[in-house]
């Protein structure tokens, strides 16, 4: 099947060089255009910084160059929505082929990671103009100086913001097997504080089996009894009661909260062989699912069907060669079915190589039918190369010496929207488990390997509550990071990365993130704090 903290992290308001607080924040001006240096986490041996580029004049500025100088002891180690280079302890910060001009009165946000405390810039000019004189490195005592009472709309609110921040969609997968050997339930979205975080949840999976929507587990899913200890209201199951199992546990956190959704999502790596079948037939299939989603007993749990097709007129477990239209012709059914209410969402390829899987089908044909797409932005690189190289499952962007063209997330994200998907029908996809090698010399991305690393429940799969202790990261690259511990060499996100990959999704106007899967964060939801907050 798929493979599978920040709360309000943004330090201190956004200030200019002249205010007290001009260790936290620095801004910088050339003529009408501002560039704003924000200190968003500070950690000791290293740093977060969030660039913002503000255009005042009444004119689109094309294009940004920004020059600045770190001061010694902080440097850059990556970046993101920015091209960066380096001579030195000078950076030059130019514009994104991807990005667009900046309109009268728009912002535009990069950032980067750096080593050591964080430092303003010095030195600092914008299209060659002079930014005001750079500022004087801050102390590494925080100011003590009272903020402003009202922060600038930059400035995300202390406490937690309402569900689906701006609109931005969170959506996360629940495993139905993760109530066996991982005793993950549904209770725990609501003690780890993730329901209060999620937008909607994805239940996977349902069969494809025969072309048509079947069950996976039906002890999983509604007839496993729950005692009151494990059940989310705390509640007990009785014998005779007519829906129980996980089915059950949604419809309660539902109740619980109203602005949570439900998907219940069909495929996946192992069950995708029946869309074939269902393709030459697609309003049976829909009938099918129409008919098994909204079953009286459990109708009222589920707002929508989500299609995990892996891979359309491609190859996943099995090649699939229905042709490029057989997508757009099984989910149009299935919208015609469910009709114009309900959620219809579809998890696709994030290949983003010239004549890849995307290329192979009509995902834009398709998205018109679709309240959502969520391209799989993971598991591009992994041990089922066990000699490698070694390469991080999940980069945002390319790097130099990565394994293949196009294999990372914004190559998948430019080629989907070069199709005609609008952005906000786009949410990234974000990994809360890392993969791994064993035998690995080298600590740098590129290196050989011997095998698979060992994991909990698979080799060389491990969930992140466990990487990130068991090997902390060590560096990152491409937006994401890394650890080598041992012989063994783990890539996976964190919540510092997934903060760099939601300005990257805000930036380019995505509809927000999807992750999988729940029983990957930690007990008190780091990683989807994360996402909500970078979204927020």
């Amino acid at each position: 099947m798929k493979r599978s903290l920040r709360r309000a992290l943004w330090a201190g308001a956004v200030v200019t060089l002249t205010a007290a607080l001009a260790p936290v924040a620095s801004a910088f001006g050339a003529g009408s255009v501002t560039t704003t240096f924000t200190k968003v986490q500070d950690w000791g041996t290293g740093h977060e910084t969030r660039v913002t580029i503000t255009n005042g004049s009444d004119a689109t500025v094309s294009t940004w160059r920004i020059e600045f100088d770190l001061p010694s002891g902080s440097s850059i180690s990556s970046s993101w929505d920015a091209d960066v280079t380096r001579s030195g302890n000078h950076y030059v910060a130019v514009k994104k082929s991807w990005a667009g001009g900046l309109a009268p009165g728009a912002s535009f946000n990069w950032g980067y990671n750096g080593s050591g405390p964080y430092a303003a810039p010095l030195n600092c000019t914008i299209n060659g103009a002079s930014c005001g004189g750079g500022s004087t490195p801050p102390t590494t005592t925080p100011p003590t100086t009272t903020p402003p009472t009202t922060p600038p709309p930059t400035t995300p609110p202390p406490t937690t913001p309402p569900p689906d921040p701006a609109g931005k969609k969170v959506v996360g997968y629940f495993a139905e097997w993760g109530v066996y050997a991982r005793n993950y339930h549904v209770k725990n979205i609501h003690t780890s504080g993730s329901a209060a975080k999620l937008t909607h949840i994805l239940y996977a999976f349902g069969n494809t089996t025969g072309g048509r929507c079947s069950i996976g587990d039906s002890y999983a899913d509604y007839e496993k009894a729950y005692t009151a200890a494990d059940s989310v209201d705390g509640v007990a199951d009785t014998w005779d009661q007519p829906l129980r199992g996980s089915f059950n546990q949604l419809r309660k956190l539902k109740r619980m909260y109203p602005n949570l959704k439900v998907i219940w999502s069909f495929g996946g790596w192992t069950w995708s062989g029946g869309f074939t079948q269902a393709a030459q037939n697609p309003a049976a299939f829909a009938e099918s699912c129409y008919n098994l989603v909204e079953d009286p007993r459990w109708a009222d749990v589920f707002d929508g069907i989500d299609v995990d097709w892996e891979y359309p007129n491609a190859c996943g477990l099995t090649c699939d060669s229905s042709g490029p239209n057989a997508f757009r012709n099984v989910v149009s059914a299935l919208r015609t079915k469910f009709g114009s209410n309900a959620l219809v969402t579809a998890a696709i390829t994030a290949d983003g190589s010239n004549g890849g899987k995307i290329d192979a089908t009509d995902y834009a044909g398709a998205a018109q039918h679709l309240n959502w797409i969520m391209p799989m932005t993971y598991d591009y690189f992994g041990a089922f190369n066990p000699q490698g190289p070694t390469a991080p499952h999940s980069p945002l962007t390319s790097y130099t010496g990565i394994p293949q063209q196009g294999f990372w997330s914004d190559a998948a994200i430019q080629k989907l929207k070069g199709k005609g998907i609008p952005a906000s029908k786009l949410l990234l996809g974000i990994g809360f488990y890392g993969r791994g090698w064993t035998g690995v010399t080298q600590a740098a991305p590129g290196g050989s390997a011997t095998g698979a690393a060992p994991g909990t429940y698979e080799a060389g799969i491990e969930d992140y509550k466990v990487l990130k202790n068991s090997c902390p990261t060590t560096g990152t690259v491409g937006g994401t990071a890394y650890a080598k511990c041992g012989s063994n060499w783990w890539s996976y996100d964190t919540p510092t990365t997934i903060n760099g990959k939601m300005t990257y999704a805000k930036n380019q106007g995505l509809g927000g993130a999807f992750f999988w899967e729940l029983s990957g964060d930690t007990g008190n939801g780091e990683l989807i704090g994360a996402i909500k907050g970078g979204l927020g």
